[in-house]
């Protein structure tokens, strides 16, 4: 993933404070687990729509 790309996601599921505050490692396991079922529910739109 982008790091653009991953802000987007962090920014939408709310946790982007603790990225800006305490990096990518301050996040909480279930957040980045979010982060990736979020990551794939896009592709798989994005996979459909073409």
């Amino acid at each position: 993933m982008s790091e653009g790309f991953k802000e987007e996601l962090a920014k939408e599921l709310g946790f982007y404070d603790v990225v800006q505050k305490e990096g990518w490692g301050g996040i909480k396991a279930s957040d980045a687990g979010n982060m990736v079922k979020r990551a794939v529910e896009i592709a798989k739109q994005n996979l459909q729509s073409k």
